[in-house]
C-alpha cells in the first residue's frame, strides 16, 4: 500500500504499473465527516499493490470562489498527477457542496479522459443525489465517470470512535467494485492518453 497526502510523482505508464488515484475530500464544511470517509476508503483501495493513493483534501487548497486568477498550482499538479479520482462527497439539499462544485470548475485538462469514481454520505439517501449531479459535471469536463459508487446510508451509525467500518461488510464490498473499475479504466485511459494525447 502506498499513501501520500501531498505527492505529485505520477507512476509508470505500462500495462501493469499501479494506477494513481486522487482520493478528494469534497466537504470543507466545519464538523464534516469527509476525512473519516475519505480514510477508510484509502485505507481499503491503498492495501491493493494495483493502486497508490494520493488523499487530496479541499480543505487546505487555495481556491477563491471567484474565478478571476489562476487556481491553486499544487491542487492542480496533484489531479493532473492523478490517473483516476475518487470523490469523497456528502449530500447537501439534495446536491453536492459548493466547495467541490469550485474546485472542480478551476480545472478543466486534469480531469479529462480519466475515470472518476463516488463515494457518498448522508441520511438515507446516502448521497446519491449528489452523485447524480456530479456525473453530468464531469461528463462536461471529459471526465469518464464509473457505474458503480459506494453509498454510505445513515453514515453516522457506521463508523466506530475509530474510524472504523462497522457495517455488514457491504461498503467494502463495493469498494472494492470500485476500485477494479477506477484500476481497469485508469489503465485503459491512461495507455490512450499516451498514444493520442487528451480529448480537452
Amino acid at each position: 500500500m502506498t499513501l501520500t497526502s501531498n505527492s505529485t510523482a505520477g507512476t509508470g505508464t505500462g500495462t501493469d504499473d499501479p494506477v494513481r488515484v486522487a482520493v478528494i475530500i469534497g466537504s470543507v464544511r466545519t464538523g464534516r465527516a469527509g476525512p473519516t470517509v475519505a480514510r477508510w476508503f484509502a485505507d481499503t483501495a491503498g492495501g491493493r499493490d494495483d493502486v497508490v493513493v494520493d488523499v487530496v483534501d479541499l480543505l487546505g487548497s487555495d481556491l477563491a470562489p471567484r474565478m478571476d486568477r489562476d487556481p491553486d498550482p499544487g491542487l492542480g499538479a496533484r489531479l493532473a498527477g492523478a490517473d483516476a479520482f475518487a470523490v469523497v462527497t456528502p449530500e447537501y439539499n439534495h446536491s453536492y457542496p459548493a466547495g467541490l462544485k469550485i474546485a472542480i470548475d478551476a480545472f478543466h485538462a486534469e480531469w479529462a479522459a480519466k475515470p472518476v469514481g463516488f463515494v457518498s454520505y448522508g441520511g438515507r439517501s446516502g448521497g446519491v443525489r449528489a452523485v447524480e449531479h456530479l456525473r453530468t459535471v464531469f461528463v462536461e469536463l471529459h471526465g469518464a465517470p464509473v457505474r458503480d459508487s459506494v453509498s454510505l446510508h445513515d453514515f453516522w451509525t457506521l463508523f466506530d470512535d475509530g474510524g472504523g467500518l462497522t457495517d455488514d461488510g457491504s461498503a467494502a464490498e463495493a469498494a472494492r467494485v470500485l476500485t477494479d473499475q477506477l484500476v481497469w479504466w485508469g489503465r485503459a485511459l491512461r495507455a490512450a492518453r499516451s498514444r493520442q494525447g487528451s480529448v480537452a
